[in-house]
């Protein structure tokens, strides 16, 4: 491998501040922020939207965002008679 043209993989937290929920891991995620973490370390810091804790996929819980009233326009539209 050439040198100098990968980036550097190290220790990086990813916190998901809607569920209140961090954890540590190794990335190449460049990030200027940084989080002193539970072992007294400093790691660089990136926020994310959506991980394990608050995705339904993986919480269990389901949510339905019908806005438009679209099932029902679509039910009503293909009800058996």
């Amino acid at each position: 491998m050439r040198n100098r043209i990968h980036p550097q993989y190290r220790p990086v937290v990813f916190r998901d501040r809607g569920a209140d929920y961090a954890f540590l891991t190794r990335s190449t995620a460049e990030t200027d922020r940084t989080i002193e973490w539970r072992d007294g370390r400093t790691y660089p810091l990136v926020d994310v939207d959506v991980s394990s804790a608050s995705h339904p996929f993986y919480t269990g819980r389901r949510q339905v965002l019908d806005a438009t009233g679209a099932v029902e326009k679509f039910n009503r539209r293909y009800r058996r008679s």
